[in-house]
């Protein structure tokens, strides 16, 4: 069974975007020559001016004083945690929900903190 747009085109729909991953969304030919022509620097000394520019747009578009790129949606998720939730927390959430079944051990391990997946 195929995802993304060229699964719902088959399907009669409407051509969907999906950006579950990036095993199942690929880039276009003008998202390729964005990054090829993107101006870089390096993020871990916070000049990469491309980086820079992301962070800012994310905080202006949520209203915030700053954001933070992170390398995956788990890694965001645990950055979030470890924000939120003192070592030897609970996090609370859904028991079909990614995290309890996708990313448990992350959060025990690096974060210190159990979860109680709740029905």
């Amino acid at each position: 069974m195929g995802y993304g747009a060229d699964a719902a085109k088959r399907a009669g729909g409407s051509g969907r975007i999906d950006l579950r991953s990036d095993t199942v969304s690929h880039p276009t030919p003008e998202m390729r020559r964005a990054m090829a022509s993107a101006e870089v620097g390096d993020d871990v000394f916070e000049d990469d001016p491309t980086v820079i520019e992301l962070e800012e747009r994310a905080a202006d578009l949520l209203g915030k004083e700053a954001g933070l790129f992170v390398a995956s949606g788990t890694m965001g998720n645990l950055v979030s945690v470890m924000a939120h939730v003192p070592r030897g927390g609970e996090i609370i959430t859904p028991a079909e929900g990614h995290i309890p079944n996708d990313e448990a051990a992350n959060y025990a391990v690096v974060a210190g903190a159990g979860l109680r997946p709740v029905h």
